[in-house]
């Protein structure tokens, strides 16, 4: 999980995830990445299991199958910010 979580673009994947299920449309104004290298990044967190997907006609809506990692995720951010605080 944690190899998985490593980068800055999947926390804020699994954030934008806190709320509920949302397609990629949904998902990249929130994110900040190029349309073409998110499914790079959905389809490592669904072999991994932290996320799951259902189809709905042409489109794949994306939610959060474990929940260790909302709280892992919340965790990280967190320390993120009390570090930034400090210094």
């Amino acid at each position: 999980m944690f190899a998985v979580m490593s980068t800055p673009i999947r926390l804020r994947i699994i954030n934008a995830l806190f709320q509920g299920e949302r397609n990629v449309g949904q998902l990249l104004p929130l994110i900040d990445v190029a349309q073409p290298n998110m499914p790079q990044y959905l389809n490592i967190m669904c072999r991994s299991g932290i996320w799951s997907k259902r189809r709905r006609g042409a489109q794949m809506f994306y939610r959060i199958a474990d929940e260790k990692a909302v709280v892992v995720c919340r965790a990280m951010c967190t320390q993120v910010a009390i570090d930034a605080a400090v210094n």
